[in-house]
């Protein structure tokens, strides 16, 4: 057993201190740096999007019409490879939580890998969004998040906010539709949150939404199915 410089541990079980059972010594570096490095083991989660999962593959262009709008190299020619990792995940929920939850959007994130760097691309499963002003986000997060003083969803917290927004309506009756719980990740389509402002060789430049549409079909679990899956 080393200190994190390498140097031998000599005594794991005593306290350096001025004298017996007296006060802990700041020259007792090696309790000082095993106090500090627990204070740290634990990464915070995410605050939204915390469970999720990953999966690597590479995007293919089938189609020169991609040229007419963007320069960017990963577009130049029918046929090229880019690799990409992608992350799907749920949004409100917490490490451990489950992935049939109802009622809220999914996450659809890729990043690709050009050789002028690495694009990212931030998506949801749903084409639209609850706000139009970043300043509400937070409040958005907080009412849909748990309670901190009860460890529960408040949904009096959740449908204040979306009474109070009008322009949430869209998405609301999006996620409490059929579409609300994705069979997996195979059968969900993506959406780019933010438009983007593509120029193309001659800089002209165009906004635009990049859509990933699944070639094995949208498939949605009904309530009944989705409450199984997660031992309800």
């Amino acid at each position: 057993m080393t200190t994190l410089l390498g140097h031998p541990v000599g005594d794991k079980t005593n306290l350096l201190t001025a004298g017996f059972r007296g006060p802990a010594l700041l020259n007792d570096v090696q309790f000082i740096e095993e106090t500090a490095h627990f204070n740290r083991e634990r990464i915070p989660e995410r605050v939204v999007h915390a469970h999720g999962s990953g999966a690597f593959g590479y995007f293919r262009v089938t189609n020169p019409e991609i040229q007419k709008y963007c320069k960017a190299a990963l577009f130049n020619r029918v046929g090229k490879q880019t690799p990409v990792a992608v992350r799907f995940s749920t949004v409100m929920g917490e490490h451990g939580s489950e992935d049939t939850v109802f009622g809220e959007p999914r996450g659809f994130a890729t990043k690709f890998y050009t050789e002028e760097g690495n694009l990212d691309i931030v998506a949801n499963n749903v084409p639209m969004f609850f706000i139009r002003d970043p300043k509400q986000f937070s409040s958005l997060v907080h009412s849909q998040k748990r309670n901190p003083q009860s460890g529960l969803r408040d949904m009096d917290a959740y449908w204040d906010f979306i009474s109070l927004r009008p322009e949430t309506l869209n998405l609301v009756t999006y996620v409490y539709s059929d579409f609300g719980i994705p069979n997996g990740w195979r059968h969900m389509p993506g959406f780019s949150i933010h438009a983007f402002k593509l120029v193309n060789s001659e800089n002209t430049a165009v906004f635009a939404k990049f859509h990933w549409i699944t070639n094995q079909g949208i498939e949605n679990l009904n309530i009944e199915t989705a409450a199984k899956l997660r031992g309800q």
